[in-house]
């Protein structure tokens, strides 16, 4: 492991499969930590939220776990850049109909249920494997293109006001934003972690940002 490379935090907060996360780091030779310490997040230089699970319970334990504060200062103030996999991506909405709470706000967005007209072809939680149209450029997606597959597992997906927030769409009856960006913030609704070599190139390119 090289001495710069960047202290990288997985965020504990009792929601999602951490160690799969955690796993594919490690492929990409990185300082990587799981924790629920607020100390030992304030102190990343990049993060990870990942999370599976129901959107008001993830905001309950963020702030039970006196996550909150040092989450919005890491990334508001200190502009740390971080990563949102899945339930991890939709807490940055301002809001969810999952639990009708509010979530970090750091999106114009709010999380709404799939409505698919079609429910014999498409099931709702939406599982498996579709491909990703790039919305914009970034980073972040060097190396991806459009034919490649990325795994899904979820009922509901980020509904963005502002679409120069929306990375690539996925198509699943109607087209939903499957990934966000704006300044230091990421985030994808696919699990790059369960998305094979695609996923982690996407991985590896949040490393080396």
């Amino acid at each position: 492991m090289s001495n710069n490379s960047p202290k990288i935090v997985i965020i504990d907060y009792g929601m999602g499969n951490l160690r799969s996360v955690q796993k594919k780091f490690n492929k990409v030779n990185v300082n990587i930590e799981v924790s629920n310490d607020p100390n030992t997040i304030f102190e990343a230089d990049k993060l990870i939220l990942p999370g599976v699970g129901h959107f008001a319970n993830g905001i309950e334990k963020l702030k039970e776990y006196g996550i909150w504060d040092t989450l919005n200062r890491k990334v508001l103030i200190d502009k740390t850049p971080i990563l949102g996999i899945c339930l991890g991506m939709q807490l940055m909405a301002k809001q969810s109909e999952e639990g009708n709470v509010k979530g970090l706000g750091w999106f114009d967005a709010e999380i709404i249920k799939f409505r698919v007209n079609d429910k014999l072809k498409y099931k709702v939680p939406h599982m498996g494997w579709n491909n990703i149209l790039i919305n914009k450029e970034s980073y972040i997606l060097k190396g991806v293109s459009e034919t490649n597959m990325f795994y899904f597992v979820h009922s509901f997906h980020i509904n963005c006001n502002n679409k120069e927030d929306i990375l690539t769409t996925t198509k699943y009856e109607y087209n939903f934003t499957s990934s966000i960006k704006k300044n230091n913030i990421y985030g994808t609704q696919f699990h790059p972690e369960k998305s094979h070599d695609c996923g982690q190139q996407i991985l590896s390119n949040f490393v080396n940002l």
